[in-house]
């Protein structure tokens, strides 16, 4: 009885060290890893620069492909690299927003690229624009 369950045992960890090894060797091709997956401004001044950049890493075994960045609106610019991203090495996304709108910020770039992890990427930014101030002048009974 001993006999059997070792030996059940033993192909039980067999069979999930095999099957931990397939998935590692499944994950082969181009893989996308960001640094950061929402960019936060904070608050901002209306009309301040509202660029950032989103670092890309490609961690798999073949270059990978950013064929679309798109940004949820007009209002958001997303500039990404035309160049295959070799295995190991990184590159910038750039996202552009306009901040002479007032108000919060909430949008979105979608990435669509070859990865075999996530072909589909979503990435964010947020945060708020405050109004400039507005240049008015107080009168005050010393000026009239």
């Amino acid at each position: 009885m001993r006999k059997a369950i070792f030996t059940l045992s033993l192909l039980v960890v067999a069979l999930i060290g095999f099957n931990a090894n397939a998935q590692e060797v499944g994950a082969s091709g181009a893989t996308i890893k960001l640094d950061k997956e929402v960019h936060d401004y904070g608050t901002i001044e209306q009309g301040a620069n509202g660029e950032c950049v989103f670092v890309v890493t490609n961690t798999g075994t073949e270059p990978l492909i950013l064929s679309r960045c798109k940004g949820s609106c007009g209002c958001t610019v997303p500039s990404c690299p035309q160049e295959p991203i070799a295995p190991g090495a990184s590159a910038n996304i750039k996202v552009k927003y306009d901040t002479n709108r007032v108000g919060p910020i909430n949008k979105s770039v979608t990435i669509t690229s070859n990865a075999s992890n996530e072909a589909n990427k979503v990435i964010r930014i947020k945060g708020q624009i405050k109004a400039k101030p507005t240049g008015e002048t107080t009168t005050t009974p010393e000026n009239n």
